[in-house]
């Protein structure tokens, strides 16, 4: 018994029972300590970057974290723009990261690093191994804290601590705490500001994006007529017969003009609505000037009891309003190979209980207006911005959930990023469709350069914004990886592939060339 198996305990004795890893040198002895512990699934990574993206979109299907295995500073690195967007997301996650042997520190070897320094800014909470019967206690304080926040939390095991003898004592589940109760003042606020009769808004994010707390948001708008509006977040349950939550939009214009009427916004794990970036002579708050802001709950609550509090208090018990139709009631799209086109067909063929990841950016087409009519499903966005996690967030998700089929909308430019991913796809025979919106270019970037009024573009900045000469062949790609493929030019030719991909299980790609 050494340091290294009483992690794998102490991991294993609170459920987490996945590790996505990428291991080096120093984490050889925790290695070979999950070697021993067959309870234990570990999935590797070609690259740091899919290895916590993969652990993002695992905790958010399975709502409980999964372990990664990083090397070094250099590894932790690797993977911090996922880790990012997990952070964003709240994602529960434990990042296990080998450092050298205590006594090695102080020589500086090559590898040496501020492992903390880099760890901090993407990480709920830091911590550091000091022994082999450390382990423990700290494996359980990063487990605690990243279900409460809920959050990153990163563990540093050095690999004397890994190496070392110890004390084999019983493990006993962590305990963490529930989350706290809306205040009575704040539940007030909200009931007067939503019978104040002013134009009013629920804003939601995380939790309270799931069924049955957008069924007492919906039940709220019925009773009240406020508009129901979500922020981007790690995991939103949509689709026909439950409750829809419009997203605000992304293009700044488009967002100040979509809030321009409101007068007052009920907080309910949302934040103040800002724009992504600074533009010049706009404004940073999406907001109208004047409009008041009233928070219910934040993600340290029960998003849903909180809603639950406040349709109660509002006597508001009316079932909610949903649409009576479904995508399948859509005719079939004909004619160009489109972001919109696209977005029709997999509405139309998604099936029931699937996971739709969505990393297509300017190519999601008509995706949000349809969300509501298709059959019921979970969405899994970008949450953080930093581009590169739909392929590991899709991986991840259908470690999560065997059984259900799991569909990434994918632009071209991000996914390589880490397209590594698609090989992990093939080595665990994953059961993940990939769209890849074929456009050739950084389609979101060019939007953003008219943004600051730049509408022609030279030869440098065309030569930074395309991905051409050479065209990049995803076929080619995703076969090199061990995932089969196929490319579409036209609707027709997408919509038969796509059919063709949902009855068969493990991993397949469509490159749609747009």
């Amino acid at each position: 018994m050494n340091g290294a198996d009483r992690l794998c305990d102490a991991l294993l004795v609170n459920g987490v029972d996945v590790c996505f890893a990428n291991p080096g040198t120093s984490e050889m002895h925790f290695v070979a300590a999950l070697d021993r512990k067959p309870q234990m699934r570990c999935v590797l990574g070609l690259f740091e970057g899919v290895v916590t993206g993969a652990a993002d979109g695992y905790a958010r299907m399975a709502d409980k974290p999964a372990a990664t295995l990083l090397h070094l500073g250099p590894g932790l690195a690797n993977g911090l723009a996922n880790l990012h967007n997990a952070r964003r997301a709240r994602t529960p996650m434990i990042n296990v990261v080998g450092d050298h042997a205590s006594y090695h520190l102080a020589l500086d070897a090559p590898l040496t690093s501020d492992i903390e320094s880099l760890a901090r800014p993407m990480s709920h909470w830091v911590g550091r191994a000091a022994g082999p019967d450390d382990v423990a206690p700290v494996c359980g304080a990063a487990y605690a804290a990243a279900m409460s926040h809920p959050g990153v939390s990163t563990l540093i095991l050095p690999a004397d601590a890994a190496w070392s003898a110890a004390h084999d004592t019983p493990l006993a589940p962590t305990q963490v705490p529930q989350p706290a109760p809306i205040a009575d003042t704040a539940l007030a606020a909200a009931v007067a500001a939503l019978k104040s009769g002013r134009k009013a808004a629920l804003l939601l994010a995380g939790k309270a994006l799931r069924v049955d707390a957008l069924a007492a948001a919906g039940r709220i708008a019925a009773a009240t007529g406020v508009t129901l509006f979500s922020q981007v977040s790690g995991r939103s349950e949509r689709g026909a017969g439950r409750v829809y939550a419009r997203p605000v939009p992304y293009p700044i214009d488009m967002a100040i003009a979509t809030l321009a009427d409101l007068e007052v916004v009920v907080l309910v794990g949302g934040r103040v609505p800002v724009g992504f970036f600074a533009y010049p002579g706009k404004p940073g708050v999406l907001l109208p000037e004047g409009c008041e802001v009233v928070e219910l709950a934040t993600h340290a609550n029960d998003l849903s009891a909180a809603l639950e509090a406040l349709a109660e208090a509002l006597g508001a018990k009316a079932p909610p309003v949903t649409s009576g139709w479904t995508a399948r009631d859509l005719p079939a799209p004909t004619g160009a190979l489109t972001p919109d086109a696209i977005s029709i067909a997999v509405a139309r063929a998604l099936p029931e209980g699937a996971i739709l990841c969505d990393e297509a950016l300017t190519s999601g087409g008509r995706y949000p207006m349809l969300a509501p009519i298709m059959a019921p499903h979970d969405h899994l966005p970008i949450t953080g911005g930093a581009i590169g996690i739909g392929i590991p967030l899709s991986a991840g998700a259908a470690v999560a959930a065997p059984g259900r089929k799991v569909v990434n909308l994918q632009a071209d430019g991000s996914g390589m990023y880490t397209v590594q991913g698609l090989w992990t796809q093939a080595r665990e025979n994953l059961d993940v469709v990939t769209i890849v919106f074929s456009n050739r270019a950084y389609a979101i970037l060019q939007g953003e350069m008219r943004n600051v009024g730049v509408n022609t573009f030279g030869r440098n900045a065309s030569r930074m914004l395309t991905l051409s000469d050479p065209d990049l062949d995803w076929v080619s790609l995703a076969r090199g990886m061990g995932v089969e493929a196929a490319r579409a030019t036209t609707i027709e030719g997408f919509a038969d592939l796509f059919d063709a991909a949902l009855r068969r299980t493990g991993p397949f790609l469509i490159e749609a060339v747009l």
